[in-house]
């Protein structure tokens, strides 16, 4: 039985999808663990869940010999160094659709709340004063809605934001099938110029670093909103902050931070706290009992179908193959250097202890290649352990 280790606490409908498939031998854990910690929870796991909080890098991956497969239980995968998971021969797993609903509903909230000015009118109230006036406070219907990254969050915003009434256009620099009536722009300036509120949904990442910077603060509409539940790194925030001070921007929403805090004890350290123009909240974007509960059981099934088939589609970091019911006594998983003669090498290896074939289905990606075999006859260890000793093996499991 593969050993499973979560941490963060992963929502408990996880545990009940690997509880249903034969699957028990699961450690829990509350909170994201210390370096040296977290490499003593992984060391002899199988199965590794996580959500954004802990960093498997190479030092962790390197020392964690047994680890077949990991589950990021969010959507962002730049926690885990994918490389080193590759060359390991260890496929990475997200949920890029389950807190889809979720981030949407708080970004469109945002831009209703931000475009009535209730911020400042509420925090006014607490202070005991009554302020009626109209000023500054528009509908959201007739408004332009500009998201840049029109993937599955995007898009999900765009459609929620016309249904009351917005213009939707997007920038993105992959096409993309445009939802509703939808307008993509290739020219994020042009985009920008339009927009009543900038909404960004995009990767983190050098290419999208500070995509959002004194220069792009100044092509947006004055007056206008912008909300980041993307990634921290892509927004300079004290370019930011110098856009509000200069009414440049009308007011901000931002779930993401380019340094978070690293307990619920420790404050955020930002030049916009206390503007009562901005909301703040601390990346809870997909943070529902609806959306956890949602991730909790896609992940985990990405898992136990790479468990009981050795199926990666939908891998962010490997060769994908889609799930195919064995068709032989035994399956087996191999994982190899992307070298010429590779699969020859591997046949000629069952050939020599005549193990007939059943079915075969190879994919490769970058560096390595991965092969899922049916034999007709069951193949014991020794075999899996002569293509353990082969150079040109990554990695080799039996299921």
């Amino acid at each position: 039985m593969p050993k499973i280790v979560l941490l963060e606490n992963i929502h408990p409908s996880a545990v009940e999808v690997f509880n249903a498939a034969g699957y028990h031998d699961i450690v829990t854990h509350a909170t994201a663990l210390p370096p040296d910690a977290l490499r003593a929870a992984v060391h002899d796991a199988d199965v590794v869940g996580i959500r954004s909080r802990s960093h498997l890098d190479r030092s962790i991956l390197d020392e964690a010999p047994a680890l077949g497969v990991v589950g990021c239980f969010c959507i962002g995968t730049n926690q885990v160094d994918l490389a080193t998971a590759m060359e390991h021969g260890v496929p990475v797993f997200n949920a890029p659709f389950s807190n889809t609903r979720s981030v949407a509903e708080l970004v469109l909230a945002e831009a209703i709340l931000l475009l009535r000015r209730i911020p400042e009118k509420n925090a006014r109230v607490h202070q005991g004063h009554w302020d009626k006036s109209a000023s500054g406070s528009f509908e959201a219907r007739g408004k332009t809605l500009g998201i840049i990254g029109y993937g599955n969050i995007g898009s999900q915003v765009g459609t929620l934001a016309e249904a009351v009434g917005m213009r939707v256009i997007f920038h993105d620099i992959e096409a993309k099938l445009p939802l509703g009536n939808a307008r993509p722009y290739s020219d994020l300036a042009s985009m920008l110029a339009e927009a009543d509120v900038v909404t960004l949904h995009v990767p983190g990442g050098r290419a999208t670093e500070n995509i959002i910077n004194a220069q792009t603060l100044a092509q947006m509409k004055r007056g206008a909103i912008l909300i980041n539940a993307s990634r921290g790194t892509v927004v300079d925030i004290d370019a930011l902050r110098a856009a509000l001070d200069a009414k440049q921007i009308a007011g901000a929403a931002l779930d993401v931070f380019p340094t978070e805090p690293k307990g619920p004890d420790e404050p955020l350290a930002s030049p916009l706290i206390g503007l009562n123009n901005v909301i703040l909240t601390p990346h809870i974007g997909g943070s529902t009992v609806e959306s956890q509960e949602n991730i909790g059981r896609e992940v985990a099934e990405k898992l136990v179908r790479f468990l009981q088939s050795g199926t990666t589609k939908g891998a962010v970091n490997f060769p994908e193959l889609p799930y195919q019911a064995p068709a032989g006594a035994s399956r087996i998983l191999h994982v190899h250097r992307n070298e010429p003669g590779a699969l020859a090498t591997l046949n000629s290896l069952f050939a020599e202890r005549n193990i007939n074939i059943v079915s075969q289905q190879l994919q490769t990606k970058g560096p390595i290649g991965y092969v899922l075999t049916d034999t007709g006859e069951r193949v014991g260890e020794d075999v899996v352990a002569a293509l353990r000793r082969h150079p040109i093996t990554v990695r080799c499991e039996l299921l």
